[in-house]
């Protein structure tokens, strides 16, 4: 088994259902840390989701409208998240050109 540390980010420009991380082939993957920052002093909201690749596809919010202050940075997860092979975090922004997501994630294969 091997263990490598990555991170995935996106600049959330538009209000699509915007692909932050998608847990490669025969890896379990731990995601440490979901940080959402705001960078034109208006308040916004982002909404993430966990999409099962197995089961039909079936999505599960995660965060559903979770509000993010003015120039400010939230951390979404208060425990780690982890992801089976297939399996999508995705994020969509209330407002585009806003918001800034980076995670944290463990590979473990």
């Amino acid at each position: 088994m091997g263990n490598a540390y990555t991170n995935a980010k996106k600049d959330l420009t538009g209000t699509s259902v915007t692909t932050l991380y998608t847990a490669p082939s025969l890896t379990t993957s731990i995601v440490k840390s979901i940080l959402v920052s705001e960078d034109s002093g208006n308040a916004d909201t982002i909404t993430l989701t966990l999409t099962d690749a197995e089961s039909s596809p079936s999505t599960f919010s995660l965060f559903k409208t979770k509000s993010i202050s003015a120039n400010g940075t939230t951390e979404l997860l208060t425990q780690p998240l982890v992801l089976k092979t297939g399996e999508i975090l995705k994020v969509t922004a209330a407002t585009a050109n806003r918001l800034h997501v980076v995670a944290s994630i463990l590979e473990i294969s």
